[in-house]
């Protein structure tokens, strides 16, 4: 329910962690795939009924206290006049990337008027939900924005923004700042649009080193996370042992992955809530093991400001059974 959620990202005692998956809306449910046969990916996220019809799919089913809306994190990219596709096999393809320093020169234009079906499916939402969950939205951060438009496709280094980094830092810089300002715009709007929570999903910040991203991106994510007044969720993979700079952020509740012992982080973080962090690869195990696993994780976030997640999306081939059996081991912890 949404009080249960909003008291947990406060830090606040809960009878149980409230409980979501990130990506729980998609590929994994035979229902979105059904529905998908009949929508591009592009468009289902832009026709406000249809993506609130696959947001509410996993609620449907099993009635997770946080309704994550359906969309994409490089859906804040067309403010900013990049334009992008989905390949088979590939993933997301910028079209026109970032190729030269000059080209980090943007602008973006509102976002209201450029993305109105993502305040529409909030409204949508919001409407239907009520008290009975939080609405969740969401957006990419400064650097995984950038590091999508300086490659152009999905990349295990991302070296060619890491290059533009140390060979034009103020163009670096530019981009940053280019897309902070987007995102402050974004979320903004999502709040106004009836969005109950906010989660910034800066996924590859943690290919910068810790001098980098206090230096580049710690004063950006702050300045996202001051911008709306709603509980806000920072996520950024592979930050083991550097925890204490997402805590710099002010962000509301740190969101874990599955590589972070929760008991450590409770010590690194102190009163910061905390998000996750089963690792989603274990729901390809029996039922019975999710349960336990889950059960683990439960236990070892505590029952002040946990948020039950796993540590990354959903896979797309995930049993539903076992997805049902995780959420089935959350609700039985109260």
């Amino acid at each position: 329910m949404k009080d249960r959620f909003l008291r947990a990202a406060r830090g606040e005692r809960t009878d149980r962690p409230p409980v979501w998956m990130m990506r729980q809306a998609g590929r994994y449910l035979p229902e979105y795939r059904e529905l998908r046969e009949e929508y591009s990916f592009l468009e289902a996220i832009s026709t406000p009924s249809v993506a609130a019809e696959i947001s509410l799919q996993p609620y449907e089913r099993f009635a997770p206290d946080g309704v994550v809306m359906y969309s994409d994190i490089l859906t804040v990219l067309e403010p900013l006049g990049f334009s992008y596709h989905l390949e088979s096999g590939v993933g997301p393809v910028v079209e026109n990337p970032v190729e030269s320093p000059a080209d980090t020169h943007r602008e973006h234009q509102p976002v209201a008027e450029e993305l109105p079906y993502v305040g529409e499916l909030l409204e949508r939402l919001s409407a239907e939900l009520g008290s009975e969950a939080a609405v969740l939205g969401f957006t990419g951060g400064p650097f995984t924005l950038s590091a999508y438009v300086c490659e152009g496709t999905p990349s295990r280094s991302f070296m060619a923004v890491r290059r533009l980094r140390a060979e034009h830092p103020e163009a670096f810089r530019r981009l940053l700042r280019a897309f902070t300002d987007v995102v402050v715009d974004y979320v903004t709007y999502q709040v106004e649009s009836g969005a109950d929570a906010i989660q910034l999903f800066d996924t590859y910040a943690g290919l910068l080193s810790p001098a980098d991203y206090r230096e580049f991106l710690l004063p950006l994510h702050r300045e996202i996370v001051d911008a709306v007044d709603v509980p806000t969720i920072v996520f950024v993979r592979n930050v083991s042992g550097n925890l204490a700079l997402l805590e710099e952020t002010g962000a509301d509740v740190v969101a874990l992955d599955w590589t972070v012992d929760l008991e450590a982080a409770r010590e690194e973080l102190g009163d910061v809530a905390i998000q996750g962090n089963l690792d989603p690869a274990l729901l390809y195990g029996d039922p019975e093991t999710v349960r336990e696993r889950t059960r683990a994780v439960v236990e070892a976030g505590g029952s002040e400001g946990h948020i039950l997640n796993l540590g990354h999306g959903v896979d797309r081939n995930t049993p539903v059974e076992n997805v049902e059996a995780f959420f089935e081991a959350a609700k039985d912890a109260a």
